[in-house]
């Protein structure tokens, strides 16, 4: 007898539980539902957001490489032009126009067209900088002197990701202005600089040499080492 109404207390208590069950589901499964779609929608919304970037990616590279197919730098420089593009992309398209220009005779143009890259706040900082580095330097001729002084000072600070390269357009600059003293200081402090490459150094060291000045021992060492005999054939 007991046994019986323990086995009729255990299908009483199962069927509570599988009735309590079927009343959450009803109440709540919509719920787990929703978390479901929600998680396969998110998976599929940036699956179609990576595809759509490639797409974007891949017509903007098929159209800067036919801007570039044209014959003359000034074809180029138009068709480069005419590519539409935002942020860093259409910082590239803008230097290569620029580039194009200066080459065609339109360093005003370049300059100008680096310059507004350079000012761009949606372009991002690696960006700007570069352009602005490199319309001081095709502007060489068509912008103050004081005025590219002073752009080339603020790329030279500690930090800045051209920071080396800037303080060589400043020695060339002094030297433009008659300071030798000036030049060779700016010049030592770049060979002697852990971060400056290979090329560069051997650039600034000639320069060093050409002005009379002394390579420090561990420098003429790095020029004459292999690496450095095999990385100068290639700048």
């Amino acid at each position: 007898m007991t046994n019986q109404n323990d086995s009729f207390i255990d299908e009483v208590t199962e069927e509570v539980r599988r009735d309590r069950l079927y009343f959450y589901l009803r109440r709540y499964g919509w719920i787990a539902v929703l978390v479901v779609l929600v998680l396969v929608g998110g998976a599929a919304w940036t699956e179609w957001q990576a595809s759509r970037e490639r797409a974007a990616a891949e017509a903007l590279g098929d159209e800067i490489l036919a801007a570039l197919q044209a014959n003359e730098s000034a074809d180029r420089a138009l068709a480069l032009d005419g590519v539409q593009a935002d942020g860093g992309a259409r910082a590239v398209a803008v230097m290569l126009q620029a580039a194009e220009a200066q080459q065609a005779g339109e360093t005003e143009a370049a300059v100008a067209a680096l310059q507004s890259v350079a000012s761009d706040g949606d372009v991002p900082a690696l960006y700007r900088d570069l352009a602005a580095l490199k319309a001081l330097m095709a502007g060489a001729d068509i912008i103050p002197a004081e005025e590219r002084r002073a752009g080339l000072e603020a790329l030279a600070a500690p930090g800045s990701a051209f920071a080396l390269l800037a303080a060589e357009q400043l020695a060339l600059l002094d030297l433009a202005e008659g300071d030798t003293d000036a030049a060779l200081a700016r010049l030592q402090a770049i060979a002697e600089d852990a971060a400056a490459g290979q090329g560069l150094r051997e650039r600034v060291q000639g320069l060093i040499v050409a002005l009379g000045g002394e390579i420090a021992p561990e420098d003429a060492a790095d020029a004459a080492s292999p690496e450095g005999e095999a990385a100068a054939p290639a700048e």
